[in-house]
């Protein structure tokens, strides 16, 4: 987490892209843009030696030749309680009552919070505005209203362990997984996989919202869905 990139130390950030991921189409695209630096969700570097080659080499290669300098905030940006993407997707519903769920090596990631009124998955999908596609999986076991609802956005499928242990109604994540769909069928949760890609583009644009507003810069987000 942090700045992954240095572009030009003296360059002033008149310009800021923001994007889930730094793929190579991202970074190419923060370039036309005019963009000084990019922020990501999911960087390039991930806390163990990588070889700058194939794939990382193109997309490094990229940003040192655009001196554009990159950050990247992960796990601080699903977890943070105003801007992060779990915190965004409770605001979007209108949770009330909302408190931190899950745990992630020792701190919580996601948050969990009351419906002022019963809605239907449907409804909740809806209200949220994400695109869904053949590879979303909605595990819809129980009843049709939801009142309450469990998030921890991107790959957090296990965490409907937790949502079940606490008689949640709904728990929404980004990516499904083979092996909990017995247990919400069998528990009665409603489980929204949501997509991985969906689901964390909440954070990175409050995020970019915010930054607009706090220094006046221009800002831009590059939207590169997976589908996934």
């Amino acid at each position: 987490n942090g700045l992954q990139i240095c572009g030009e130390p003296s360059r002033e950030v008149e310009k800021a892209a923001f994007a889930v991921d730094a793929s190579l189409s991202t970074l190419q695209a923060a370039a036309r843009e005019g963009a000084d630096i990019l922020f990501v969700h999911h960087g390039l570097f991930w806390g163990h030696p990588l070889a700058v080659t194939g794939c990382h080499y193109e997309r490094l290669k990229a940003a040192i030749m655009s001196g554009i300098s990159l950050f990247a905030s992960h796990i601080p940006l699903d977890a943070h309680p105003e801007v992060g993407n779990n915190a965004q997707i409770a605001k979007r519903l209108g949770l009330v009552n909302v408190e931190p769920f899950a745990r992630w090596r020792g701190m919580s990631i996601g948050f969990k919070g009351i419906l002022p009124e019963p809605l239907s998955s449907g409804e909740v999908v809806d209200r949220l505005g994400v695109r869904t596609n053949p590879h979303n999986a909605l595990i819809l076991a129980g009843s049709k209203k939801n009142r309450s609802v469990a998030i921890v956005s991107g790959g957090a499928a296990e965490d409907v362990e937790d949502a079940i242990a606490q008689g949640v109604d709904c728990y929404i994540t980004g990516e499904s997984s083979h092996q909990v769909y017995n247990t919400c069928i069998e528990s009665g949760i409603n489980m929204l996989s949501l997509g991985h890609y969906e689901t964390e583009t909440f954070g990175v644009k409050a995020l970019m919202e915010h930054i607009r507003k706090r220094y006046g810069i221009d800002t831009v987000f590059l939207d590169f869905p997976t589908t996934l």
